[in-house]
Formats: structure tokens, sequence, C-alpha cells
């Protein structure tokens, strides 16, 4: 009788082990997502223990749309709930699907650069800051360059918030030659400016993300020294330096990125200079990107199989770009439109 007894409860043990693996498809990778908010921005990690960290919620709408593809790329990744959530700054293709995507799936900790300095300008800046200042109520820090986020396992750097950057160059960041004859912009004076941005670090793998941060604060991450070093994954600034506000060379080239993923939309992103600034990148391996640029020719765009989006919005089924690396520093990239991959090694 105890020896039944005893098989029950272990094969009891083993069903309800293998019922919670089925549960939680946690990959043993460090997985970044980046899902298609039509021109807007959400960014999402998984590390390999399950944690998680979405960076931006894409934009506002009665259909839900974006929190939808978000909340379904959380599910895709095994996740009942979001860890973490940075807001790189107040504008609506940022934050404005944080409150509908509260409501779908739970979110445990906020984290931004400090309170909107657009509040006040409309009522739609003001409904976009009221109701997240609701949904983030007793769980919101506020982020400074040099602090850190806890992800286990790995280095996340905050890098620039708030208008302001890191001190003192991190992951051997130095003299940068071309801050020479580098252009300079006017100061922003709006919330794309106070962007927060990070550098995660997960063994030979560097990532950098600095929301839609403007070319003057760019110059600052980059000039007199580069503070942030070189990386080997970087999405590029503001959409794909959106109009030109963003993508200063002397940033730029100087991180030396190995790949670069553009989150812009089929007609937000990738204008004048932007491809060219990006092929200059001096070892330069690939470009991905979440949409075509409609509005360039096939020149100034990357090769269709490393585009997760080929169409107009209104047809637009939003497939997403995602990067597994191992921590070896292996890394793939994959395109969910037609399951195209490609891997590549961190320098």
């Amino acid at each position: 009788m105890n020896t039944l007894r005893t098989v029950s409860f272990c094969l009891f043990v083993a069903a309800w082990a293998l019922s919670a693996q089925s549960r939680s498809p946690q990959s043993k990778n460090l997985d970044i997502y980046w899902i298609d908010v039509e021109g807007g921005a959400a960014t999402l990690i998984v590390t390999p223990s399950g944690q998680s960290l979405l960076v931006d919620t894409g934009n506002p709408g009665p259909n839900d749309r974006d929190p939808k593809r978000i909340y379904e790329a959380a599910k895709a990744a095994g996740l009942s709930k979001i860890d973490m959530l940075l807001i790189t700054h107040f504008h609506g293709d940022h934050v404005g699907g944080a409150p509908a995507l509260s409501k779908m799936i739970p979110i445990e900790k906020f984290y931004d650069h400090g309170d909107s300095i657009e509040a006040g300008n409309s009522p739609q800046t003001a409904k976009l800051w009221d109701d997240y200042k609701t949904i983030s109520e007793g769980k919101r820090s506020i982020v400074k360059p040099g602090d850190k986020i806890a992800l286990k396992g790995m280095d996340v750097t905050v890098v620039s918030a708030n208008g302001e950057v890191i001190a003192k160059p991190i992951n051997g960041g130095g003299p940068n030659e071309f801050c020479k004859d580098a252009q300079t912009h006017d100061t922003d004076k709006t919330e794309n400016g106070r962007s927060a941005g990070f550098l995660l670090t997960y063994g030979k793998f560097k990532f950098l993300d600095v929301g839609d941060l403007t070319w003057d604060r760019e110059m600052m991450l980059a000039c007199p020294v580069n503070k942030v070093g070189t990386v080997t994954l970087f999405q590029a600034t503001h959409h794909g330096f959106v109009n030109g506000q963003s993508g200063a060379p002397a940033l730029i080239w100087a991180i030396k990125p190995q790949v670069i993923v553009v989150n812009n939309g089929p007609r937000k992103g990738l204008e004048g200079a932007a491809w060219d600034t990006i092929t200059k990148v001096a070892g330069l391996e690939d470009t991905w990107q979440v949409h075509r640029a409609l509005k360039n020719d096939t020149s100034q765009n990357t090769a269709e199989a490393q585009t997760a989006n080929l169409e107009e919005t209104a047809e637009c089924k939003g497939q997403w770009l995602k990067a597994s690396v191992s921590k070896d520093g292996k890394f793939t990239v994959t395109n969910s439109r037609n399951n195209f991959s490609k891997s590549y090694v961190a320098r």
C-alpha cells in the first residue's frame, strides 16, 4: 500500500512538472523582441531566467492594436506578467499603449525619466500623463544616468535620462575620432531629448537602446569622448533617425554596431541621410527593419527577407523581429513573417 502511494505521488509530481514546463516555455537564451507598433516603440526583453523588461508600449487607439500585439508577444515568450516596464519618454507612440496593456497582463514595476515636460501642452498629452500616473501609482521609480536596472545574469546601465547622460565612459569608451568637425544641433526641448536609454551587457553581447534621444544628446554621449564604447546590437535611435532629429554620426559610427535593428514605420523613419549614416558604420554586418520604408527605393532599405512587414499600416499583420542570444555571444535574428534567420558572433 505504501509503495503504491509512493508511486502515485511520484507520478503526480512528474505530471505537475511537465504541466508547469508547458505553461512556461522559457528560452535558455536572452530573447529580444521588436514588436511592430506601426512606427512606435515596443521592445520586449526576456532573460534566460524568465525575467522580463518591456521598453515602451506603442500607441493608444480605440481597438488597442498595439497593446494586443505586445500581449501576444508576451504570451509567445511564455510570460504571465511583465516584471518591469521602462517608458523611455512620454510621447504617445511610446507610452500610449500602457493603460490598455496593464489590463491585459500584470505589470509589476514602472521606470521612467521623471515627470513629463509636455503634460500641459494639450488635452492629449495631459491624458497620456494622467493615465500613466494612474497605472504606475505605488510601483514607479525614476531612473538617472548611471543607475542599474536589475535583470538577473546581466548588467543594464542607464546611460541617458531627463536630458542628462552618464558622466564617465563605460564599456571601454574613450577618445572619439568622429568628433572632429561633427555637426551639432540646438538643444531639444521636447520629451524626445529626455529619453531614458540603456546599455545591456550579457557576456560578450551588448545592446544599446536610447529611445528617441535627439542629436544634441547623442552628441553628449559621443563627444569629446565616446561614453558607451562599442556595441553588438543597436536599436536605431528614434525609429531610424526621424527627419534628421537623431542619428548623429559621431555616435553611430563610434559605437560600431555589428547589427542594427530599425523599429520604423512604413512611412516613418529612415528619411534623408539616415540610410547613408547606417551603411557607413565600420564593421556593420547587417541591418534589420520592422517595416519596409515605403518612401525609399530598394537601395535605401534592407533585404526583404530581413524586413518584418512590407505593407502599409492598414494591411499590416504586425510581424516582429526577434534576437536570441546565448551566453557565449552567439546570437540569431529571426523574422516572424517568413522565419528567415541569420546568426552572428559578438566580437
